[in-house]
């Protein structure tokens, strides 16, 4: 088996221009995930078939990105397949399809904090785990006012209970893990396994595609399909999985992750005149929190003597 671990970085802080240019990636990678939050939440709404808004995430990629992943081709040299196939599992068309049914039963703000909101401390857990990572007393308490700000944001409504259908959000978040680890360890450039996944997530989809109609979809509105084409295939499918794994390349598994926890935020603020759902004063103090942790958590800012 091929190591290709690359974190030295993962216990050291990295230097001052890659942890800006990785926290800038960081951020715009968590702006697009709060936009596909509300996206997905929209397609569920509108009835929109499942198979081709999967198809509209993975396929559009696939074609625009096809100079990276034909270079390296679909299954690379050097590359163990398990890590292949966890990249795939982790976000491509099994994570798209549990956590898009799941918003069904979950409110943007409900979705963030399962989805993106908990990701990162499942990241932190198996980068302890699997890398031997440490954490210093700063990010510690970092971790503990994201949580903190999770069930500020999404405890009051989880605890009137949705039904079964939220399982599979967070059920998500545990594969995106898995997969932050894996694309780590894979050595590929972000480019190329966007792409990768992109194509192989348009195989498992097309078979469930043409099965269901997608007169649902060409009927929409413009709007509801331009917002589904720009949000899914662009920003989604292409600029976020480019810039997530450029920020975890910088940063290294659990600062890069860190800064999901921002999503619930933002995804609160986007359904407001997107959806119309007005986030409540628990959700404002939850913002606050999961800033202020998030600066903790990912090294940017700290306090104290650094030991772990």
């Amino acid at each position: 088996m091929t190591d290709r671990t690359a974190p030295s970085a993962e216990n050291a802080p990295p230097s001052g221009p890659r942890m800006i240019l990785g926290g800038l990636l960081a951020l715009v990678t968590v702006a697009i995930w709060a936009i596909w939050i509300v996206g997905t939440r929209q397609a569920m709404t509108h009835d929109l078939p499942l198979a081709w808004i999967g198809l509209l995430r993975f396929g559009v990629p696939a074609i625009v990105l096809t100079p990276f992943w034909w270079r390296a081709g679909l299954l690379p040299a050097g590359v163990d397949r398990w890590l292949l196939a966890l990249m795939v599992l982790g976000s491509g068309a099994p994570f798209f399809a549990a956590t898009a049914f799941g918003m069904n039963f979950a409110n943007a703000a409900q979705a963030g904090v399962l989805l993106p909101g908990t990701m990162p401390l499942f990241v932190a857990v198996l980068s302890a785990v699997v890398l031997g990572e440490r954490f210093t007393a700063s990010r510690l308490v970092g971790f503990a006012l994201v949580v903190i700000a999770m069930l500020l944001i999404g405890g009051p409504a989880l605890m009137a209970g949705q039904g079964a259908g939220l399982l599979l959000i967070p059920f998500g978040a545990f594969p995106w893990a898995v997969y932050t680890l894996a694309f780590l360890r894979s050595g590929l450039t972000p480019a190329t396994a966007a792409g990768i996944i992109a194509v192989w997530s348009t195989v498992c989809l097309l078979p469930f595609a043409i099965l269901s109609s997608p007169a649902p979809l060409i009927h929409a509105e413009p709007l509801i399909l331009g917002w589904q084409l720009l949000s899914q295939a662009v920003l989604s499918g292409i600029l976020a999985l480019v810039s997530y794994g450029a920020s975890v390349r910088l940063l290294g598994s659990s600062r890069a992750a860190i800064f999901s926890a921002l999503a619930p935020a933002l995804a609160a603020l986007i359904a407001i005149p997107v959806l119309g759902e007005i986030p409540s004063g628990l959700t404002v103090a939850g913002i606050v929190l999961v800033v202020i942790g998030v600066a903790l958590a990912s090294g940017a800012a700290r306090f104290g003597r650094r030991r772990t």
